[in-house]
């Protein structure tokens, strides 16, 4: 079957044992997705200076935060990892141009197991990570998603892991509490988003920090948002956007996530 691709917001840690709109979307979503063959995941918390895909067989686990409660440091996401998967993602990526690497060593980092040990709990499908370069922008990030466009048709699921608008300095000046309304920046470039995602509107969205609303206050570094343009660009010319959920953490924090075909 072909799978969509998918952007989904990881937001806090805390998205794994705290109840909220965002986690109980993900525990039914994966119910509707079905069970691919493999997962490839762009995280934004794997940042390389050039793509770079992991192939270990058995990833350990990273607990990439601090000051969280005990039960998140005690939480093991253990799917195995695909090195045959990662080889084809790292010449997907060498045909289009890249100069990819297989990385070992890389856990999974809280990027992957968190929204992962939600939509597919049982851990049963295996997980190849791919990187981002926060330095090179949306339009490198949309052509490394395209080099990887005919995987959907392979029966591997695409992710791109980040958070739809991540100010970490605003969620932490403590102006904003957990059920909080979510300020007009931020409304603003929700909306934004959704209309140029359902419309397929490649410029606008490679382009967002110099025309979308508010970009930077949402985005003060780009990381969070560029797993977006992965997701976007695998599936793939013409494709278009589907937000098939929408809430927020604390205000501040958007969790949508999309879906593209």
């Amino acid at each position: 079957m072909a799978f969509p691709t998918l952007f989904l917001s990881h937001g806090s840690p805390m998205l794994a044992i705290e109840d909220s709109p965002a986690r109980a979307f993900l525990k039914s979503y994966g119910q509707t997705l079905g069970k691919p063959r493999a997962i490839v995941i762009a995280s934004a918390h794997f940042e390389t200076g050039r793509p770079s895909v992991s192939g270990d067989e058995k990833p350990a686990m990273i607990y990439d935060f601090r000051g969280f409660p005990d039960a998140l440091y005690r939480i093991v996401y253990p799917a195995p990892g695909e090195p045959a998967a990662a080889v084809k993602v790292a010449g997907l990526l060498e045909a289009a141009g890249f100069a990819p690497a297989v990385v070992r060593d890389r856990g999974y980092d809280h990027g992957t197991w968190v929204p992962l040990s939600l939509l597919y709990p049982a851990a049963d499908v295996p997980v190849v990570q791919l990187s981002v370069q926060p330095h090179l922008g949306a339009a490198h990030h949309l052509a490394v998603g395209r080099a990887l466009a005919s995987l959907k048709n392979e029966d591997i699921l695409v992710i791109g892991s980040g958070t739809a608008s991540h100010n970490l300095h605003e969620f932490f000046r403590g102006r904003y509490q957990v059920d909080a309304e979510t300020p007009a920046w931020v409304s603003a470039f929700d909306a934004w988003v959704r209309e140029k995602a359902e419309a397929g509107a490649v410029d606008d969205l490679v382009n967002y920090r110099d025309r979308a609303p508010h970009a930077r206050e949402n985005h003060p570094t780009e990381e969070h948002f560029l797993p977006f343009h992965v997701a976007f660009g695998a599936a793939g010319e013409g494709a278009k956007g589907q937000r098939v959920h929408s809430s927020h953490d604390h205000g501040v924090l958007t969790m949508d996530a999309y879906a593209f075909c």
